[in-house]
């Protein structure tokens, strides 16, 4: 446990910092679910729309402490792609 005033206040941002990065990877994640429910679903229209938002997202957050890093938005981004043009070929 914290004893030093300085140490409180660590714990109290690190646990603030902690539930943040743990909502924005949730936010991303549920990108990723709507390209893969439309892909799913078969609609081209829907799926590139869908994918557009969810390369915003992961752009934002890759490479930002704790979030995602840039070769797995990266990874994501590159299959959701091959998905889709799979789907409209």
């Amino acid at each position: 446990m914290a004893n030093s005033p300085q140490a409180r206040k660590r714990a109290k941002q690190n646990e603030k910092r902690r539930q943040h990065n743990a909502s924005m990877r949730s936010m991303a994640r549920t990108y990723l679910k709507k390209v893969n429910a439309a892909i799913e679903a078969g609609d081209v229209d829907k799926a590139k729309a869908a994918y557009a938002a969810a390369v915003s997202v992961l752009d934002r957050y890759a490479g930002k402490g704790g979030i995602l890093s840039k070769n797995k938005a990266s990874r994501h981004k590159s299959r959701l792609n091959a998905k889709i043009k799979a789907l409209s070929a």
